[in-house]
């Protein structure tokens, strides 16, 4: 089992993947989400990712910003399918590619925003941190600076231990830094506060649009047509959910300080 863990461990950190857990999907509990059986019947484990958010995160531009975002999630892909591939090619496991998010079931408006699989809660049962005051996984490392993948296996992998102390501080930077106030209660997340703040151009932006539009005269339309709010989503329509607000990762002082580490160890 050791060596096992170890030489996917050896496979997955080989491919430019910050960190990765193990988590026996019977460690793995998401109030939301499906259980994994129903998703992947015969699933016996979880090799969760960990991957660093680069400090555009900190730009005052939300365009840089957000482009770092989206190439990391560009760099997550390859990776975790090369990942599944490999546990299905080499070690002969089925395996199924969790990705970031998208694509969704918005089938109901119960499972609008909610994942498949919930990565937050598979990064703590594979021991990649804690939940932190905003709701969000705080890695020992990286802090708040960090997204996750994941892939589904019917291995035998026990899961990785928590780490020793919840790395939150508790210092409440992140609550402060929400210009949103989505993080005003401890252990939760308000959606509508904090999607509303980080994407302006998203489906509900787009829906109120369109529904002033229908009702708009000939030549409103053609003024709403060529305003900035229509040239935003335009641009987000080809480019996908865009999220312009990255303060909590930000404020998080954890995942600042482990660059200057790494780069003095070199």
């Amino acid at each position: 089992m050791r060596d096992l863990k170890e030489a996917i461990r050896n496979f997955v950190l080989g491919l430019g993947v910050d960190d990765v857990g193990f988590a026996s999907v019977d460690d793995y509990r998401s109030p939301r989400s499906p259980s994994i059986e129903s998703l992947f019947p015969g699933a016996r484990s979880m090799i969760v990712m960990a991957f660093h958010e680069l400090s555009a995160c900190e730009s005052p531009s939300p365009q840089l910003a957000m482009n770092a975002r989206l190439d990391l999630m560009e760099f997550t892909r390859p990776a975790c399918y090369r990942v599944a591939r490999y546990v299905e090619t080499r070690l002969g496991s089925p395996a199924v590619a969790v990705p970031v998010s998208y694509p969704m079931d918005f089938a109901t408006p119960q499972k609008i925003g909610v994942g498949e699989v919930s990565l937050r809660h598979a990064a703590i049962a594979a021991g990649l941190g804690s939940f932190g005051l905003h709701n969000i996984v705080v890695h020992p490392r990286f802090g708040t600076r960090v997204i996750f993948t994941a892939v589904l296996t019917q291995l035998e992998l026990v899961s990785d231990p928590p780490p020793a102390q919840n790395p939150c501080t508790g210092c409440g930077l992140c609550v402060r830094a929400c210009p949103a106030g989505a993080l005003d209660v401890e252990g939760k997340t308000d959606m509508l506060k904090c999607l509303g703040n980080s994407q302006p151009y998203g489906m509900r932006t787009s829906i109120a649009f369109w529904s002033r539009f229908g009702e708009a005269t000939p030549e409103e339309q053609k003024a709403m047509l060529q305003s900035p709010d229509y040239m935003s989503m335009y641009q987000a329509g080809f480019i996908g959910y865009q999220y312009f607000c990255f303060r909590c990762l930000a404020a998080c002082p954890i995942g600042r300080s482990v660059r200057q580490d790494e780069f003095n160890v070199r």
